[in-house]
């Protein structure tokens, strides 16, 4: 049996942006936030760049378009910070 070694990558970068995302839903997928965002203009060309390893998600590389994001998520990508906030609550 292989034994695979996952290495962790932590990019840093200059963030020129950053954003709240709410969501009224328990979570979102990742693909669905960067389309709901407005960072990616399809659901196809999100897919594409999760795939490429171009998204972070709490700080390393998420190439998982289905993962699931909760409020408290923090996603980069293309020096845009994305936060996953709760829709629900009275701010």
């Amino acid at each position: 049996m292989e034994n695979k070694v996952r290495k962790k990558i932590v990019v840093r970068a200059r963030i020129q942006s950053e954003e709240k995302l709410p969501i009224t839903t328990p979570f979102i997928k990742l693909d669905s936030a960067l389309k709901l965002s407005g960072l990616a203009e399809t659901g196809g060309t999100a897919k594409m760049f999760i795939e490429e390893g171009s998204v972070q998600v709490n700080g390393e590389v998420c190439t998982q378009r289905g993962r699931k994001l909760y409020p408290g998520d923090k996603l980069f990508f293309r020096n845009s910070l994305l936060v996953i906030t709760d829709g629900n609550e009275n701010n």
